[in-house]
């Protein structure tokens, strides 16, 4: 099969099969034209803007001239390089330090509990803080708010996702000889398999990057060689990204071609989710490179009412086993009910519970209803795994103090 019939296919379908991806097509992609003129960024480096945060100030200040730097911003992230850099976000990094030694006491007591999971690198290969917006909010709230007071991280973020966002953060350290991950997107569709992403719509994979904003602060110099995120520049053009970035001319593309931009302790960076892109290996003896992850969701990611769906699966459950025992309902069919009760997404969870052992994303509600009805599990071990579940997600007691 040709590119251009695989293009017409996946038009005609308006499903993207990892299979129809064509290397040359993503090729044509990167090098297309048509960003616009950039008037605020100081200099370009390896493609990427960078921007002198202490230069734009009275821009920041101002009404009209913010929301033109702003709309700079958003069309760097959809239309040019997919990523820029706000130099010295932090133009008074002690607060940034502060955050660090906070970050650093928080690693070490968790330590004792084991290593972690992560989505794109092997488990242990770094120094990983899941939910670190809440645990330093509560463990430190005045550095809390000096840290969260910079005007620029909202600066950022309404850029690409408007008002009313969410902010989340995991902090990541790569110590010395730390091995880069994997090529990869990011959250939402970035964290699904090639083949869960397949199904879902083309459209879909048009809005994803919409609704994230990937980020990271420095907490620490990164020369190149401590390995700053690699990045491949207009990659987030690809519509078919999201299915294509496992394969192995793409991933080899990307080793051949991505660019690093050193950062500072103090700047930060933005990026489209749907660019590729890797943490890179860290070739120092000495440079723990530690990075405040933001990761920012639009506020039109979440359903209008708020539904018992634990409760619901629970009070479901012993119909749909007895009628699929018979063989009243067929598994068709069970899957449509189990759509309409369990929860089918796996996140939001609560990842110090529910890390990513085993693949990008955790067993989710409406999967682990599906496998209890095929192992004919029980009531009460269905209850008890579910309320388990609900708890790894950060919702009610864990299971053992529940009594049945």
């Amino acid at each position: 099969m040709d590119d251009r019939r695989e293009d017409s296919l996946a038009e005609q379908t308006n499903w993207y099969r990892e299979s129809d991806c064509s290397l040359s097509d993503f090729v044509t992609a990167l090098n297309a034209r048509g960003e616009r003129g950039l008037r605020y960024a100081a200099k370009l480096v390896q493609a990427i803007p960078v921007y002198e945060c202490r230069d734009l100030e009275e821009v920041r200040s101002s009404e009209t001239e913010r929301l033109e730097l702003m709309s700079e911003w958003a069309g760097v992230l959809r239309d040019g390089a997919g990523v820029f850099v706000l130099k010295h976000a932090f133009a008074d990094t002690e607060c940034v330090d502060e955050a660090t030694a906070i970050f650093e006491s928080i690693i070490e007591a968790e330590k004792k509990s084991g290593s972690k999971g992560d989505h794109f690198a092997k488990a242990g290969a770094n120094d990983r803080i899941w939910n670190a917006q809440e645990k330093l909010c509560v463990a430190a709230p005045e550095v809390f708010a000096r840290y969260f007071s910079n005007p620029w991280l909202p600066a950022a973020a309404e850029a690409w996702l408007g008002p009313c966002f969410q902010v989340t953060s995991q902090v990541n350290v790569v110590r010395p000889g730390g091995e880069a991950q994997q090529a990869h997107r990011d959250y939402h569709l970035g964290f699904q398999t090639a083949q869960v992403a397949a199904s879902f719509p083309a459209h879909v994979h048009g809005m994803s990057p919409f609704l994230t904003l990937q980020g990271a602060v420095a907490h620490s110099d990164m020369p190149v060689e401590s390995g700053p995120t690699k990045l491949l520049p207009y990659s987030q053009r690809y519509a078919q990204g999201y299915v294509a970035w496992r394969r192995p001319d793409f991933r080899e593309y990307f080793e051949n071609n991505f660019v690093q931009v050193p950062l500072a302790k103090g700047d930060a960076i933005f990026f489209n989710p749907a660019l590729f892109h890797a943490a890179g290996s860290n070739r120092t003896s000495h440079v723990q490179r530690m990075a405040n992850l933001l990761q920012i969701s639009s506020a039109y990611g979440r359903a209008m009412e708020a539904v018992d769906r634990t409760r619901m699966s629970e009070t479901l459950y012993p119909v749909l086993r007895d009628r699929f025992k018979t063989g009243t309902i067929t598994e068709l069919e069970v899957l449509s009910v189990i759509a309409s009760c369990a929860e089918g997404y796996a996140f939001p969870t609560n990842l110090d519970r529910d890390p990513p052992v085993g693949g990008l994303a955790p067993e989710s509600q409406a999967q682990m209803m599906l496998r209890a009805l095929r192992e004919d599990w029980e009531p009460a071990e269905f209850v008890r795994t579910l309320a388990k579940h609900a708890w790894r997600h950060g919702n009610g007691e864990p299971a053992e103090l529940i009594d049945y």
